[in-house]
């Protein structure tokens, strides 16, 4: 057995204690929900960057960048973008002050918003922890050289990630973060050089792949390249602007200040990973390119385990190696609490049980963390390719959820019907092109988009001209009930 399956299964162990040790300062549900709100800025740095970074960026962004090359940027540069854009609404959002993206919906738009958003987050986000296991069982499977099938690799993904959920909560999530994040960021740096050098570097890369790897928009990939890829740059950015795991985040730190500060520092942290992530795998495919056959879809998602295994020196190696893994676990974790937060906070406390005590609620959600676990279990064993999952999972939450919260947030004319009536729309629209994406022949489905058309493009057209033009069809908020959003509106 791989040395390297003895050190990763060491480091988990090592997380395993350390969580349970966190955990003995959960005592009440806004322990286990946003850890107090105490989290420092130096903390709360490194859990933003892992709850982003995930296999989505290691295996799925590997993935793209086997088959598009460096055009493979699309799908980062849109977080970049959203995360700008986040960094002027992160004091705001702490001081709203809340625990999930329900409390705002509701706040601007009524209950159903936050019960229909409470099940469009669901969706999405219980998709996203299902690649995360496929993607943990992928990594254990290329470490040890095929000895552990991916089957038992997703089984043992899924019980560190529901384990250490379930343990600790948001406490657990953000103090594994921290190690975990440092490893990331020291593995990318210590790796990137040297992989250039032992694949040939630039010479070698432009001789083997196709001129399409260089291009803006690889002309080979989609239906319509442009298109194709502006979808994935939409897709990451919506999500990352509205995803629930980021306020959550907000919500846990001790201060706006706080906050805001960290969101500059994730930006350049981002940045740099997903950046140097698909500069080392364009590079290791370079080299790998007759070992890899990208027909089978999550083919081209291990060259930077790949790159680990062979270009680089054991030390940096396992680093590498546990980089993949630490992404895996964390953005699990940030994945599986969320929702659960959600169903306890938008639905059982909000319409079913809002008295109860403070270890019950704790007690209830870690139940639902293992529940909403196992179901993301049965997705993973099923799953086939880690790229098409996140893109799916990314649009629903970005249509559905970030065009009202973003709203609710920043326009003081978005009204409860023109909300409501983005969410659903939004919601409706991805669940149905889905459907029409399954059933139609393949070859109206190029590139996995119904007509060649990315489902993201549709989806969001309907739930933003739902916003605006309800919105504006309807009565605008009063400045009482926008006080709370903008304080200025009651005195103008």
């Amino acid at each position: 057995m791989s040395i390297y399956l003895f050190i990763i299964l060491a480091y988990l162990l090592v997380l395993t204690g350390f969580n349970f040790y966190r955990a003995r300062r959960v005592k009440s549900q806004e322990d286990f929900m946003v850890a107090g709100r105490s989290i420092k800025t130096s903390v709360l740095v490194f859990t933003l960057i892992c709850t982003w970074i995930g296999s989505g960026t290691f295996i799925a962004g590997a993935e793209l960048a086997s088959r598009a090359g460096f055009s493979a940027l699309w799908l980062p540069a849109g977080a970049w973008l959203g995360i700008i854009i986040i960094y002027f609404l992160a004091a705001k959002i702490r001081t709203f002050g809340q625990y999930t993206i329900g409390d705002i919906l509701e706040e601007r738009y009524g209950p159903a918003a936050r019960l229909i958003g409470a099940i469009s987050i669901i969706i999405a986000f219980t998709a996203i922890v299902s690649y995360q296991f496929v993607a943990g069982g992928f990594i254990l499977n290329v470490v040890t050289d095929g000895a552990i099938p991916d089957s038992t690799g997703i089984i043992i993904a899924a019980i560190f990630v529901i384990l250490f959920t379930a343990v600790g909560g948001m406490v657990a999530v953000a103090y594994t973060d921290l190690p975990n994040g440092i490893i990331i960021v020291l593995a990318c740096l210590l790796a990137t050089p040297i992989v250039y050098v032992a694949a040939g570097g630039l010479p070698q890369a432009t001789q083997v792949l196709d001129p399409g790897h260089f291009a803006v928009f690889n002309p080979e990939h989609g239906a319509y390249p442009v298109l194709k890829f502006i979808g994935y740059f939409l897709a990451t950015m919506l999500l990352l602007m509205g995803v629930q795991s980021m306020y959550q985040k907000f919500y846990s730190a001790r201060t706006p200040r706080d906050a805001k500060r960290a969101v500059f520092f994730w930006t350049i942290g981002t940045v740099f990973i997903e950046t140097v992530v698909v500069i080392i795998a364009v590079f290791s495919y370079s080299k790998f390119k007759d070992q890899i056959d990208l027909t089978i879809p999550k083919e081209g998602g291990k060259v930077v385990l790949m790159a680990a295994k062979s270009l680089v020196n054991p030390v940096v190696g396992v680093l590498l190696l546990a980089a993949a893994c630490a992404v895996v676990i964390s953005t699990g974790m940030n994945y599986l609490l969320s929702p659960t937060t959600t169903i306890m906070r938008d639905i059982y406390q909000r319409f079913s049980k809002k008295e109860a005590s403070q270890s019950i609620l704790v007690a209830l959600q870690k139940v639902l963390v293992v529940l909403l676990g196992v179901i993301a279990f049965f997705l993973a064993i099923k799953l086939t390719s880690v790229l098409g999952m996140a893109i799916f999972a990314y649009t629903i939450y970005g249509v559905s959820i970030t065009p009202a919260l973003i709203a609710a947030l920043a326009w003081k004319r978005a009204t409860k019907a023109g909300g409501l009536a983005s969410i659903i729309s939004g919601t409706s629209a991805c669940i149905i092109l889905r459907i029409i994406t399954e059933v139609l022949p393949p070859d109206k489905v190029p590139g996995g988009d119904p007509w060649g058309i990315p489902i993201i493009f549709p989806a969001l057209i309907i739930s933003l001209g739902s916003l605006i033009i309800v919105s504006l069809l309807t009565k605008k908020p009063t400045p009482e009930q926008l006080e709370k959003f903008f304080p200025k509106s009651r005195k103008a």
